[in-house]
């Protein structure tokens, strides 16, 4: 993406790690402007993007092991600024001179630095700070010309710096919440240690995807596969500023969604948009292709090359009109919503192609798909490693470099309703990873009764904002003993998943009130006959994912 050079650039080095983004997304809420660029850029190619200061990311490897990610020959020259984090730290030290070495004992999660010297970073702050490690190696020495900032017991070389070179390093993460003063730390970098202004917002973003999304698909047309969702929302809401009518929305009815949200989507989101809407029921042809299929994975690659095979088929009936209303799926039906069916553009230009896809792929979704530089292949989300190979459409993906909170404050700039920005994340795939085990029409039906259920007991209780995202699982390959009318019982456990999150990247159980989970228990056993069991997933995220496939 361009970038109006009227504003200062910082660069997030990605040597490999999950949280990278969230670095490069802490750093816009200093409202300075940030882009990811990986290790194995040129160090020319860097300061041809002006930066005004660099960041070093975390990463899994050791730096003295063979074949570990390097900083690029020169990026240590560049008279940039440049902060290390973590392994990035590490990084630092040994270009510069320092010693990393291996420790027996561990660092992760919560840990106590005592600080040493303020320095820049840590100026103005508390003697002792609560933060975030991640570590087994350390550096042991600092480079020549550097002040030792911040120890732990565990790490002489906690924090370390060289003003005059305009070097920063730290062992631990400062872009993590579980690091008490981990913004001040990266506020004084970037304000102090590299000068940087505070003057990029929301409405730059805005603007700037916008003109992104214009220069793409310029007077070509294009469908947004929307879920309801505020990720594909708001996707189709930039969208249509840039290219107005040229895009139709398509809305595809798998049967995986939850009770009343058909007919919720229709509604709410062509009274807040007037977006051209087209509805795909394709609820046959999506069960039918996950018939026996148990294996996550696979489950989410049928789903996304399902969804694509649809959109490519609704693609042409918009195209053509009725002529080719026959081809929108095998199994499958369509209709207009909100004016003529379908609403594309009538008439002359009616046989136009549909060369563009939008999609609402948010970062969490590309790095858990192991599209990070280096990063772990996680889950395949099914618009991003779920894709086909012989995909036919040129993909749009304006909000690929967001996390979901910087989604929602994109949506209410764009003056979406708050129905829609602050509905809980929902899969795209649906209810069909909330089933542990086959997916069919009775297991979804048994799940969506009591997913209904307690979402309905969160909005009364008033907690729907205190909640990330609350899945509902059917462990549908399971069964336990119970007992309801003095008779024994032998029904299927489900199991509450209610978390507390900012980005995705990391989440808590949510610590629901006990008279709140008691009440959507008894609901769940007592209305729906199927299920004589409720249980609550305490696991944080990590080790857990948010969703249990």
């Amino acid at each position: 993406m361009a970038v109006d050079q009227t504003f200062d650039t910082v660069l997030v080095v990605d040597f490999g790690a999950q949280y990278a983004q969230l670095i490069a997304r802490r750093v816009r809420e200093c409202h300075v402007y940030s882009e990811i660029v990986p290790s194995t850029m040129p160090a020319a190619e860097m300061l041809a993007k002006k930066p005004k200061a660099i960041i070093l990311s975390g990463g899994p490897a050791s730096v003295y092991e063979e074949g570990a990610p390097i900083a690029p020959d020169g990026l240590f020259d560049l008279a940039v600024p440049t902060l290390g984090i973590c392994y990035g730290h590490q990084v630092m030290a040994q270009a510069l001179g320092g010693t990393v070495e291996n420790s027996e004992v561990a660092e992760y999660g919560g840990a106590t630095i005592a600080v040493t010297d303020p320095g820049v970073l840590f100026d103005g702050q508390p003697d002792e700070q609560a933060v975030w490690m991640s570590h087994r190696d350390f550096v042991s020495r600092a480079p020549e010309g550097f002040t030792v900032t911040a120890r732990t017991e565990v790490t002489p070389v906690a924090g370390m710096e060289d003003p005059e070179r305009g070097f920063y390093g730290v062992q631990f993460h400062p872009e993590v919440l579980h690091t008490e003063h981990g913004m001040e730390v990266l506020r004084r970098f970037l304000y102090e240690g590299a000068g940087c202004r505070p003057s990029w917002t929301m409405v730059n973003i805005a603007e700037e995807q916008i003109e992104a999304i214009r220069a793409q698909v310029g007077d070509k047309r294009a469908i947004c596969g929307l879920s309801g969702g505020v990720d594909s929302a708001v996707a189709a809401a930039l969208v249509q500023r840039a290219i107005g009518d040229q895009l139709t929305c398509v809305f595809v009815d798998h049967g995986l969604l939850r009770k009343g949200e058909p007919e919720q989507v229709e509604k709410d989101f062509v009274a807040a948009t007037g977006v051209n809407l087209h509805v795909v029921d394709a609820q046959e042809r999506f069960l039918d292709a996950l018939a026996g299929v148990v294996d996550p994975e696979e489950k989410r690659k049928i789903i996304g090359r399902e969804f694509i095979r649809v959109f490519e088929a609704a693609a042409r009936e918009i195209a053509f009109g009725d002529r080719s209303e026959a081809r929108i799926a095998e199994g499958g039906s369509s209709r207009g919503s909100g004016g003529s069916s379908p609403r594309g553009r009538q008439g002359e230009d009616a046989a136009e192609p549909v060369e563009f896809l939008v999609q609402g792929t948010l970062y969490p979704d590309v790095v858990e798909s192991g599209g990070g530089t280096g990063a772990a292949n996680i889950k395949s989300h099914h618009n991003v490693g779920g894709l086909p190979d012989d995909l036919q459409f040129r993909l749009v993906e304006p909000l690929r470099a967001l996390f979901k909170d910087e989604v929602r404050a994109l949506g209410e700039q764009l003056g979406l309703p708050a129905e829609i920005v602050w509905r809980q994340p929902f899969p795209g795939p649906g209810l069909g990873i909330r089933i542990i085990g086959e997916v069919t029409r009775e297991r979804l039906d048994i799940l969506r009764d009591a997913d209904a259920i307690a979402r309905e007991e969160l909005t009364r209780a008033g907690l729907d904002r205190e909640v990330w995202q609350f899945p509902v699982v059917l462990l549908a390959d399971v069964r336990s003993v119970g007992v309801q009318g003095d008779g024994r019982t032998y029904g299927h456990p489900v199991v509450l998943r209610p978390v507390t999150s900012e980005d995705a990247m990391t989440a808590d159980w949510a610590r629901l009130p006990y008279d709140v989970l008691q009440k959507i228990s008894t609901r769940i056993t007592n209305e729906v006959r199927e299920i004589n069991r409720v249980v609550v997933d305490v696991t944080s995220k990590p080790p857990g994912t948010i969703e249990w496939e």
